[in-house]
């Protein structure tokens, strides 16, 4: 990491803090972590006791969301297996960018992704959060980090 460096602050939806495993409705602990190209560590656990069914079913009444979004402030990324239309909104709406991944997976491959796509070409969205250019980046000719 060059002293310039910022770190990025993602979230991983995790049930057991060793893989990506949860639906962010039914998340009962995100694993925030700060990532830089050359590092990364595990800098809060937040945890849940209200949280939904792992199908997505809400009760209007119950309203289990909003703590998490606001939980998650200045978090740049959240990694889900899945996250519902509303949810998603309003995710994004604080600033925050959900990626969807297809199946669980060990909270050390994303790390691992994360720092690779910081060291190449990370989407127009995450420039901005990093304040740098794309000039800055070397290029992703696959287009593997294009969400």
């Amino acid at each position: 990491m060059t002293d310039s460096e910022i770190p990025l602050k993602i979230a991983i939806a995790t049930n057991d803090l060793e893989h990506l495993d949860a639906h962010f409705g039914s998340a009962a602990k995100f694993a925030v972590y700060e990532v830089t190209t050359a590092s990364s560590r595990l800098v809060e656990v937040l945890e849940f006791d209200a949280v939904t069914d792992q199908k997505g079913g809400h009760d209007s009444l119950d309203d289990r969301i909003t703590p998490k979004v606001e939980a998650l402030s200045g978090c740049a990324l959240l990694f889900v297996l899945a996250i519902g239309g509303p949810s998603a909104a309003r995710v994004v709406r604080a600033g925050i960018h959900p990626i969807k991944r297809k199946a669980p997976e060990p909270i050390a491959e994303v790390l691992a992704r994360t720092q690779t796509m910081l060291k190449g070409a990370p989407p127009p969205f995450l420039r901005k959060v990093l304040g740098r250019p794309r000039t800055d980046f070397a290029t992703d000719p696959a287009g593997e980090y294009s969400e």
